[in-house]
């Protein structure tokens, strides 16, 4: 699925990212999350990228956009998001692949050794409770959930974090018609159609809130997934996660 890569190399950058996955399901799919830790990964990209890999959170970027044609799944908002990423990391500009894992390491995406390396530590890192529940079609063209997260502790030097979620295609394809992919047939998972900030997380202070989530037209309801994380403002560290699947 890695364009331009050997073999190897497209089974060691699987492996990690079958990790990242394995470990945030693990830790989203029973009621009390057991050790390690969920991890969120996200991966900057787009289909005009010939060297991107599929990740646990395609987040694609509209700047690869251009002669006439446009990647489908491209968002303004998500090229914002990795722009304040470059700020945070102190980088002199963004690029693609770029993979994000828990927002305090980055690095270049189609690094397998670095991705499995990054993700096995930041599944050792406590993390703060979030959940995700009673997740119902709103309407035909909108979902409906519970979020709850754990309030922050006096161990963080921080007093106040945002809660985000996401809305995301747990698989989708195309036939790329423009950039260095021209031409191909692409599969992606786990395919951001939505992030959005529903509130925050204080010290001594939870969060409980039944969220709305718009939903493109055009989207089978019973093939997205819900994904919710709290993340130091800034952005930062992501301090919890979780993943819930959307029932037909």
């Amino acid at each position: 699925m890695i364009l331009s890569m050997g073999r190897h190399f497209t089974r060691t950058l699987a492996i990690a990212v079958l990790l990242a996955a394995c470990t945030f399901l693990s830790a989203s799919d029973v009621a009390h999350p057991p050790s390690p830790a969920a991890v969120l990964v996200e991966l900057f990209t787009s289909e005009g990228c010939s060297s991107c890999p599929p990740a646990v959170l395609s987040e694609h970027v509209d700047y690869w956009d251009h002669g006439g044609w446009s990647d489908p799944h491209s968002s303004h908002l998500l090229t914002e998001r990795q722009n304040a990423y470059s700020e945070h990391f102190k980088l002199a500009t963004v690029y693609t692949p770029q993979m994000v894992v828990d927002g305090n390491r980055e690095f270049l995406g189609s690094d397998g050794r670095l991705a499995l390396q990054a993700c096995q530590k930041a599944a050792g890192v406590r993390k703060i409770p979030i959940r995700i529940s009673l997740v119902s079609h709103d309407n035909p063209v909108g979902l409906q959930a519970h979020v709850e997260a754990d309030a922050l502790d006096e161990s963080y030097n921080f007093k106040q974090a945002d809660i985000y979620v996401v809305v995301a295609l747990n698989s989708t394809e195309s036939q790329v018609a423009g950039g260095e992919n021209k031409g191909r047939h692409l599969n992606h998972v786990a395919v951001v159609q939505s992030l959005t900030k529903v509130g925050s997380v204080k010290q001594g202070k939870p969060f409980a809130q039944d969220v709305h989530l718009k939903l493109d037209p055009r989207t089978d309801t019973g093939r997205v997934r819900i994904i919710a994380f709290v993340q130091q403002t800034g952005p930062g560290q992501i301090l919890g996660a979780a993943l819930q699947r959307v029932a037909k």
